[in-house]
This record gives structure tokens, C-alpha cells and sequence, in this order.
């Protein structure tokens, strides 16, 4: 497959995912035990690929140790492609955390909703928007 396979690939893999969550209602620990599997699948492509970067000749000549150096690390498909799967697997089951917690707090579904899609797209906006929402929640119920 080529990176762009991959990539499309792994994004509805993701989707997916997060389906489950929306749709967790109808089947909570089923739909979150899915959207895991998700994640940990991603995961794994995430670690095929990290592995084949770094050891391969594609593995870029940058580094962590300044911005430049991540920029240059990052310009690389093969590192880029790993990277972005990093994204989906973490915001993922960062969501089915969400879902689940959620779920023990008593916050509804359909209020966690916008915190699962900015989690999505934002991932830590999103997180910090779940907190605010459950910490505003468990107040209002005297929790």
C-alpha cells in the first residue's frame, strides 16, 4: 500500500471509531470496548510504521531537540504518516475516556457530543471542553 492508501485508510478506520461513541447510547460498553479496539489497532500501524521510519532511509535528518529539527523530522512521509495515525489513536481513546467517564458522572450523551467532536478534531480542546462540561455537570447535581 502506498502512504496515501495508508493514510486514507486509517482515517476511516478512525471514523469508525468514532462512530461507536456517538452511537454509545444504544450500547455503551459494546460501542466503547469497539471504538478501543479501534484505537489499539491504530495503534499497532502506528508502531509498524514508526519502526520502518526509523530504521529505514525515509526516517528524515531532524530531530526533538528544537523546532526546526521537528519540522524537518516531520517532512517526511514516512515519519508524517505514523505521526498523523499517532493523532488518531491518542484523540481516540482519549474520546472513549470521555464516553466512558461521562457515562459514571451522569453528564447525557447528547452534552458530551460536542466535546467528542472538538476531542476529534482538537483533541486537547476537546478535552478541556469534557472537563469543563463535567466538572459544570457534577456541581449542578451536587455530586
Amino acid at each position: 500500500m502506498t502512504h496515501e492508501q495508508i493514510f486514507s485508510a486509517m482515517n476511516l478506520l478512525g471514523l469508525a471509531g468514532w462512530a461507536a461513541l456517538a452511537l454509545a447510547p444504544l450500547r455503551r460498553g459494546t460501542l466503547i470496548l469497539v471504538a478501543r479496539g479501534v484505537a489499539v489497532l491504530l495503534s499497532l500501524v502506528y508502531a509498524v510504521l514508526m519502526t520502518r521510519a526509523m530504521l529505514g532511509p525515509d526516517g528524515g535528518d531532524g530531530g526533538f531537540g528544537s523546532l526546526a529539527g521537528v519540522m524537518s523530522l516531520f517532512a517526511h512521509a514516512a515519519v508524517m504518516l505514523p505521526a498523523w495515525i499517532h493523532y488518531l489513536a491518542f484523540d481516540l481513546w482519549v474520546g472513549t475516556w470521555e464516553a466512558e467517564d461521562a457515562a459514571r458522572a451522569g453528564l447525557p450523551h447528547w452534552l458530551l457530543l460536542p466535546a467528542l467532536a472538538l476531542t476529534l478534531w482538537f483533541g486537547p480542546m476537546g478535552l478541556l471542553l469534557y472537563l469543563l462540561l463535567r466538572t459544570g455537570w457534577t456541581r449542578l447535581a451536587g455530586r
